[in-house]
C-alpha cells in the first residue's frame, strides 16, 4: 500500500493490522474517505455500494482520531438493526482488541451489566439502536453528559433507512438533543448503498452545516438480469387474480432448479410471499430427497431462526438460499451470494438496487438479478390492470431505471409531528421537566429537527396534549407529564417512534417461533405455514396473545400485512415510455415481452396516449402517470370538490354516482383555474389520516398538516389539473 496516501494518515497499530490481515489495498471509498474523517472535525456522507468497503471506510479514520488525539473518546455507531449491531461487533471486536479500545453493544437483549460497566467508563465504540439511544435519554438524563462528554463522532448506518421516517426524526432529535447537552456539535458521519439526491441526504444528516460528501460507484461489477413471465390460467371458480397457484409453483420450481446448490437471496415483497415460497421450495428440496436450502427470513420469525438463517447463509461448505423480506436489504453480514431474486415488481427502485448489491461482490463475479412476473390469461372479463399488463411493464420501467443508475431520492420534507409528541414527552422525562420556550428552542428553534413550526403552532400542540392529560403545568410554568402522559413514559413501548402492529407470538414445546400479526380468524384445528414450515394451530389464548401450534403437513400462508412501497412519478412516466415503445426488451424472456406486447397493444387500442380519461361504468380512471403523492393530492382535491376520488394505479379513480361523464370532465378542468386549496380546506372532510405512531395526540389541525407533508405533492397535482385542458379528449 507504499503508493496509498490515505493509508499513510492512519495510525501504525492499524496499519499493522492491516498488514497482518493481508489486505492489498484500500478501495476506492476508504482512498477517499480516510483523509476527511481522520480529523474528526466535520460531517460526512460516505456513499457505495454494499460490500465497498463503507463501514471500515467509517472506523479506520474515526479509531485513527481516538488513538491520536482522544483516547478516552467515544465513537457512537447508530443501526436500524439489533441484527447490524451484532453483526458489526464481530467485525470490530477482533480490530479493536488489538488496538485495546473497548467496543459495546446496546440494544433490548444486552444485558444490564455490559450497560452499566458503559456507563462507568463510556469510551471506545458504543453500537446502538434509536430506540436504545432514547431509553438511555429518557431514563438517564441526569448521566447523559458524562455518558457523551467525550463522544468524537456519530456514525449513522444505513443511513437511507432513516431519511423520511419517524424513526429518522427521531434520530435527527436525539443527536440534536446530545449536542444541545454537550454545548458542541459533534461531527456526524452517514452510510449508505443508496442514496438518490446526495444534498438532500446532507440536509438530513444535519441542517445548516457543510457536509462533506464520498460517492464511489459500483466497483465496475457487470450486471446481468433476467426478468421471467408466468400467466396464471383463468379460473371458473374465482375471479382470477396474481398468485392463485399455478404460477407460484411454476416460479418456485424455476428457483429450485437455478439456485440449488448455491447462496442467493429471494424477495417476494411480502411475509405471506415468502412463507409461501419458502414452503413450495422446502418441499421441493423434501421431493428431491436433499437437505433443504432455502431458509425463510422476515421481521416476524424469532431471533434464533433468523440466525440460523444468516448462519446458513454464511457457511462455505453448504448451499443455501433466503427466501426473505427487505430484513436481509441492509448490510448484514451475509457473506457473497450469486444472484438475486424478485418476484413482482420491487417496493422502488432504491430497494432494488440495495438487495442486488448483496450480488456481485466476489472478484470477476457478475451481480444477477431474476425477476419473476405473474399476469392472468387475458379472457371477456380481464380488467383494465390486466389489459395493461401492468406488474411486468412496472418492473421492466424499475430494472431500467436501475440501469440508469436512477433511484428515488429522498424524501426530507415531512413534519413528522407525531414524533415531535414523542420527543417532547421523552425530552421532560430527560429535564425533570421543562417550560414551554425552552422546548420550543430545542425542538423546533433554529437547527433543530422539528423547525418549522411555528410558535403558535406549538402552543397549540401544547393546549391539546394538557386537555388529553398527557401534559400539565405546575405554579411556575413547568411542562410536566401528565397522568396519562406518566402512563405513556413508563410503557415499554414508548422508546420505537413507530408503530408496531399488535402480534400473536407462535410457540411450539415451549420454544417460541416469532410474532404473528393476524388478521384473520384462528381456531383450532387450523393449519399456517410459519417458519418455512406447516403448523396445526392447537389453540389460541387471547389474553396471553399467544398461539400454540405443533409442526403439521398442509395449511396456508397466514394473512400478513403487505409491505407495498409508494411509487415515484418518475417509475411511472417511464411505464408510459415503455407503453410508447415497439422494440424488445433485452431482459425480458419471450414470455414477459408478450406480456409487454400484448400491454403495448392494449394502450394503443384504448387510445390512450391521448386520453387523460377512461370511462370504467361506475366510475372514471383519470390517468395522470404521475406518482402516489401526486395522485393522493389530487384524489383529495377532486374529494374537496364533490367528486368522491379514490387512489388507482395509474392515476385516480373518481365516482361518477349520479353524475354523466362529460360533467365530471367540466369540472376537472374547471379545477384547473383555481388555486389549490389549503391542506386544512383540502383534508377537512377527510378521514383515516392517523397513519403514524403518536398521530392520535394531534390536534385536528396539526395532523393535516403532518398528513399532508408526508403524503401529498400539491404542487405535482396542481400541475396536472392545470394541463387537462390542453389534453384531447374521447371519453
Amino acid at each position: 500500500m507504499t503508493a496509498s496516501t490515505a493509508f499513510h494518515l492512519l495510525d501504525e497499530r492499524i496499519q499493522r493490522f492491516l498488514w497482518v490481515e493481508q489486505w492489498e489495498a484500500l478501495r476506492d471509498v476508504q482512498e477517499l474517505a480516510i483523509p476527511l474523517i481522520v480529523a474528526g472535525d466535520q460531517d460526512v456522507i460516505v456513499a457505495a455500494a454494499t460490500a465497498a468497503g463503507k463501514t471500515e471506510a467509517a472506523f479506520l479514520p474515526a479509531l485513527t482520531h481516538l488513538l491520536q488525539h482522544n483516547p478516552a473518546g467515544l465513537i457512537v455507531y447508530v443501526s436500524p438493526l439489533k441484527a447490524l449491531i451484532n453483526d458489526q461487533f464481530g467485525r470490530l471486536e477482533r480490530l479493536c482488541e488489538t488496538l485495546e479500545i473497548p467496543v459495546w453493544p446496546w440494544h433490548g437483549d444486552v444485558s444490564s451489566s455490559v450497560k452499566s460497566r458503559f456507563l462507568k467508563k463510556p469510551s471506545g465504540v458504543l453500537l446502538i439502536t434509536p430506540e436504545s439511544l432514547e431509553a438511555m435519554l429518557c431514563n438517564r438524563g441526569t448521566a447523559v453528559a458524562g455518558a457523551f462528554s467525550n463522544a468524537v463522532y456519530f456514525v449513522v448506518d444505513e443511513l437511507h433507512a432513516f431519511i423520511g421516517s419517524e424513526r429518522g426524526k427521531q434520530l435527527q432529535s436525539l443527536m440534536h438533543r446530545i449536542d444541545s447537552v454537550l454545548g458542541r456539535q459533534v461531527p456526524r458521519i452517514g452510510l449508505s448503498a443508496t442514496l438518490g439526491d446526495m444534498q438532500l441526504a446532507a440536509t438530513f444528516l444535519r441542517s445548516g452545516r457543510p457536509v462533506a460528501i464520498v460517492e464511489t460507484g459500483s466497483g465496475g461489477a457487470t450486471l446481468k438480469v433476467l426478468v421471467k413471465g408466468f400467466e396464471e390460467p383463468a379460473r371458473l371458480d374465482k375471479a382470477p387474480g396474481p398468485n392463485d397457484g399455478l404460477s407460484t409453483t411454476a416460479i418456485a420450481r424455476d428457483l429450485f432448479t437455478n439456485l440449488r446448490g448455491s447462496n442467493n437471496l429471494v424477495f417476494p415483497n411480502s411475509r405471506r410471499e415468502v412463507e409461501r415460497y419458502a414452503h413450495l421450495l422446502s418441499g421441493l428440496c423434501e421431493e428431491a430427497r436433499i437437505a433443504n436450502e432455502f431458509w425463510p427470513h422476515h421481521g416476524s420469525l424469532s431471533r434464533e431462526i433468523r440466525n440460523d438463517t444468516e448462519v446458513a447463509l454464511k457457511q462455505k461448505d453448504r448451499p443455501a438460499t433466503a427466501v426473505c423480506t427487505s430484513t436481509l436489504e441492509l448490510g448484514i453480514d451475509i457473506g457473497a451470494v450469486k444472484s438475486v431474486a424478485q418476484i413482482g415488481p420491487p417496493p422502488s427502485v432504491a430497494s432494488l438496487r440495495q438487495r442486488l448489491g448483496r450480488s456481485g461482490r466476489r472478484r470477476g463475479e457478475s451481480a444477477i438479478l431474476r425477476g419473476f412476473v405473474i399476469e392472468d390469461a387475458l379472457g371477456s372479463q380481464s380488467t383494465f390492470s390486466s389489459q395493461l399488463r401492468l406488474d411486468v411493464v412496472e418492473i421492466a420501467a424499475s430494472i431500467s431505471l436501475l440501469l440508469e443508475n436512477w433511484f428515488e431520492p429522498p424524501v426530507t420534507h415531512g413534519a413528522h409531528l407525531s414524533t415531535l409528541v414523542q420527543q417532547l414527552l421523552s425530552v421532560i422525562a430527560q429535564y425533570g421537566g421543562m417550560n414551554a420556550s425552552s422546548a420550543y428552542r430545542l425542538l423546533c428553534g433554529s437547527g433543530a429537527p422539528f423547525e418549522g413550526l411555528s410558535p403558535a403552532m406549538f402552543t397549540e400542540l401544547l393546549r391539546h396534549l394538557g386537555q388529553e392529560k398527557i401534559l400539565q403545568q405546575d405554579g411556575s410554568g413547568l411542562l410536566l407529564h401528565g397522568p396519562r402522559g406518566d402512563q405513556l413514559v413508563n410503557h415499554y413501548t414508548f422508546y420505537a417512534a413507530f408503530l408496531n402492529d399488535e402480534e400473536f407470538r407462535v410457540v411450539t414445546g415451549g420454544k417460541a417461533l416469532g410474532t404473528l400479526p393476524v388478521h384473520q380468524l384462528l381456531v383450532a384445528g387450523q393449519r399456517i405455514l410459519f417458519a418455512g414450515r406447516t403448523w396445526l394451530v392447537e389453540s389460541v389464548n387471547d389474553s396471553d396473545k399467544t398461539i400454540f401450534v405443533t409442526p403439521s403437513k398442509g395449511g396456508a400462508p397466514p394473512l400478513f400485512s403487505g409491505t407495498g412501497g409508494r411509487i415515484h412519478s418518475r417509475v411511472r412516466q417511464r411505464m408510459r415510455e415503455l407503453y410508447r415503445g415497439s422494440g424488445l426488451v433485452r431482459f425480458l424472456d419471450p414470455t414477459a415481452q408478450r406480456f409487454l406486447d400484448e400491454g403495448r397493444l392494449a394502450y394503443q387500442g384504448l387510445a390512450l396516449d391521448e386520453r387523460w380519461l377512461v370511462d370504467q361504468g361506475p366510475y372514471c380512471l383519470l390517468l395522470t402517470w404521475l406518482g402516489d403523492a401526486a395522485n393522493e393530492a389530487l384524489a383529495c382535491r377532486l374529494s374537496a370538490a364533490g367528486l368522491p376520488s379514490a387512489l388507482a394505479p395509474l392515476g385516480v379513480e373518481v365516482t361518477k354516482g349520479d353524475l354523466r361523464t362529460e360533467v365530471i370532465i367540466e369540472r376537472v378542468m374547471a379545477l384547473a383555474h383555481e388555486a389549490m386549496p389549503g391542506v386544512d380546506d383540502l383534508l377537512a372532510e377527510a378521514k383515516n389520516l392517523q397513519r403514524q405512531k403518536w398521530d392520535w395526540a394531534l390536534p385536528p389541525k396539526l395532523l393535516r398538516a403532518t398528513y399532508a407533508s408526508l403524503n401529498l405533492d400539491l404542487d405535482e397535482a396542481q400541475g396536472w389539473l392545470a394541463s387537462v385542458h390542453s389534453l384531447p379528449n374521447d371519453a
